[in-house]
């Protein structure tokens, strides 16, 4: 039987190490943020029930906070939920005490529809990012825009035996079917990479360093290459002139291309090849480049250095 390897001290100094970037992180961020109105715009738009023992139920800041860290670290509603249980630093900034229980999964789902209706997350983001803005904070030498598929948990259940959008499609395949009154029908399937999902698509802009400074929340089967407009529209801070706007090939349009001219921002989204048409020695050389800055913030959804 093959031992299970322990941990050496490197890997403990490491994990230490890793952990105190984040409380730092979470510490600056809670000190900055002004929570109160979070809170109150929230609670305005958000009415929490009463639990199955008649417990009043989960603070709709905590979910949100919740919300935060998906798109920071790039996590579904099991890991969020996971990790919130696992993690004393993120239990810590979500205002837990180290005794409690995170919110399940189909709480947060439900929580994020309701807000998402209301477009309310739009609303959230906007206050965090002129409060950010005020301190300094966001870094305005560029943008990139992405975009990750959250799942829902109550999602159809058996096999998935009709048409479905594939991801960059463009053209977008709606299911009619009969659901149960469980399935969250706001949801939609999306198969990327030969798995299927079923819930939603959250597409973000952010700075240089990873902060996201605006958010859309669309169905899974919703394509990037129509959204950008959209989701450049969510962006609540005034932007620079002739700043590059990065993005990966799922956004390279004739029409993008004259959006980016007419926002006054530098196109760099990466080159797409085209059939009977690969890319061009610069081009590889430029999607290279880009590359190289859209990995960086990519990585600050892993494990945020701020």
């Amino acid at each position: 039987m093959k031992l299970q390897k322990q941990p050496t001290i490197a890997d403990t100094i490491c994990d230490l190490r890793s952990r105190k970037i984040k409380r730092t992180f979470f510490s600056q961020i809670n000190t900055l943020i002004d929570w109160d109105n979070i809170e109150k715009l929230i609670d305005t738009d958000y009415s929490r029930g009463k639990s199955a023992v008649g417990k009043p139920s989960y603070s709709g800041l905590l979910l949100f906070k919740m919300c935060l860290l998906q798109s920071w670290y790039g996590l579904s509603d099991y890991e969020v939920e996971d990790r919130l249980n696992d993690s004393i630093s993120f239990s810590y900034f979500c205002g837990m005490n180290i005794d409690e229980v995170a919110p399940d999964h189909s709480t947060l789902s439900r929580f994020r529809t309701a807000l998402t209706k209301t477009k309310t997350f739009e609303k959230l983001f906007s206050i965090i990012n002129a409060q950010l803005e005020a301190h300094n904070i966001i870094v305005k030498k560029g943008i990139i825009v992405d975009a990750s598929v959250i799942d829902t948990p109550l999602r159809p259940k058996g096999k998935t035996n009709h048409k479905v959008t594939e991801d960059r499609s463009e053209e977008e395949i709606k299911a009619k079917k009969q659901y149960a009154d469980s399935v969250d029908t706001d949801g939609t399937w999306l198969k990327k990479r030969g798995k299927y999902h079923f819930g939603f698509k959250k597409h973000h802009v952010t700075d240089n360093e990873g902060l996201v400074i605006g958010v859309l929340t669309t169905t899974a089967s919703k394509n990037e290459i129509v959204n950008l407009e959209d989701v450049l529209e969510t962006v609540n801070i005034d932007l620079p002139k002739d700043i590059p706007l990065k993005a990966d090939k799922g956004y390279q349009s004739k029409k993008n291309a004259g959006l980016l001219k007419k926002r006054n921002l530098k196109n760099h989204i990466l080159r797409k090849a085209y059939k009977n048409k690969p890319l061009t020695r610069w081009e590889r050389k430029f999607n290279k480049l880009i590359g190289k800055t859209r990995f960086k913030v990519e990585r600050t959804f892993g494990g945020i250095k701020r």
